[in-house]
């Protein structure tokens, strides 16, 4: 809340006849300008603008609890950038209102120029969300998925999960996402990394660690990393192959993608490419393919339907299958399966994984993993 400071000048006049008129001329300091408050993890922050006139004048703060009578003097700032002042007070206690106002002080003189406003701010008790559960890592190839639950989530003031990577050199943050899942790009095969998740509110109120887990990524050619075109165009398209020795991946605009990846308010979007189609129909599924060594409990769908492919956009959902109808490099239409296994925020913004299959036999809806044309 804002209150406005009314500035008061006071003129001595002379008692009785003046003979002599005496002018003095006297420039105050320009006033700061736009003050605004705002309370964030357990300090409020104050944020003004120089005034136009400004000439090197430092700023005093002043501040008050809103049960107190007077203000008192906080801080003088001297340091400021590209016009623009900032000052933290830390030394505040949760659930009081302080108010508080700035003012520009002459360097010889001492006069001041007060803000025409104070701000008030209410410090609320610093109670964090609650810390996330269930945190799992899975080894890719060069990365490594992170999920957990979305128990934080159920915190009103909830705002997202923060990553941290845990080393013999101290923690590092990785990242924030406002998914239960982050993919870490930065890891090495071989290497074991171990990591911990914090929920945080709006308020900047960031929770305890969770359990820490860890995993060492290992080569992994069956897993494919792409990104939407909104966050790298270059890697959002995707072209069947018919060896995994073949770059599939692909610009998002290139004319021989079989399919792009988008994101928009509602999610994530399969977009069928020039002459490809995709089947609206997908299915819950555990993996891509039931194999030997495969869970007691796999589920899988390895024969593509027929029939009923269109060229509209499908919704994108982890732990499905779906089905595509494309052209092979010989213009022949061939089958193709994609099954998301993770999703999720990384350093470059958002990412997904996925496993795939192809038919190399034109026709044959029998699919099987890139490079073969055995039925399964």
């Amino acid at each position: 809340m804002r209150y406005r400071r009314m500035a008061m000048a006071v003129f001595v006049l002379c008692a009785g006849a003046c003979e002599v008129t005496i002018t003095v001329d006297v420039d105050s300091p320009a006033p700061p300008e736009d003050l605004e408050g705002a309370y964030y993890d357990r300090g409020v922050d104050l944020y003004w603008q120089m005034g136009s006139a400004w000439d090197g004048e430092a700023f005093r703060v002043y501040g008050r609890r809103t049960t107190d009578t007077d203000y008192f003097f906080i801080a003088e700032v001297t340091s400021c950038s590209e016009g623009e002042c900032l000052y933290r007070d830390i030394n505040v206690r949760a659930d009081h209102t302080y108010e508080y106002y700035v003012a520009a002080a002459d360097p010889d003189t001492g006069e001041e120029s007060a803000s025409d406003y104070s701000v008030e701010v209410y410090v609320p008790y610093p109670t964090p969300p609650p810390v996330p559960d269930e945190v799992a890592a899975v080894a890719l190839d060069n990365a490594v998925y992170l999920r957990w639950s979305e128990n934080s989530a159920s915190d009103e003031e909830f705002v997202a999960w923060r990553v941290y990577y845990s080393g013999d050199d101290g923690d590092q943050y990785l990242g924030d996402t406002d998914s239960p899942g982050f993919i870490d790009l930065l890891a090495e095969n071989g290497t074991t990394a171990t990591y911990y998740v914090t929920s945080i509110d709006y308020y900047g109120h960031e929770s305890h660690a969770s359990e820490l887990v860890e995993t060492t990524p290992r080569p992994d050619y069956t897993s494919e990393i792409m990104y939407p075109y909104q966050s790298k165009p270059e890697a959002s398209g995707f072209r069947f192959q018919e060896t995994d020795d073949v770059q599939a991946v692909m610009d998002g605009d290139d004319p021989d993608r079989h399919f792009s990846i988008e994101v928009d308010a509602d999610g994530l979007w399969f977009v069928p490419g020039p002459g490809a189609f995709i089947h609206p129909t997908r299915r819950a599924t555990s993996a891509l393919k039931c194999g030997p060594g495969a869970d007691p409990d796999c589920t899988s769908w390895e024969e593509a339907p027929t029939s009923g492919y269109g060229s509209s956009d499908i919704r994108l959902e982890g732990g499905y299958t779906y089905m595509f109808h494309v052209p092979g490099d010989d213009g022949e239409m061939r089958y193709g399966a994609v099954r998301t296994s993770h999703s999720g925020g990384c350093q470059e913004g958002y990412i997904i994984i996925f496993d795939w299959a192809y038919q190399t036999q034109a026709g044959n809806p029998q699919l099987s993993l890139a490079g073969g044309s055995e039925g399964l």
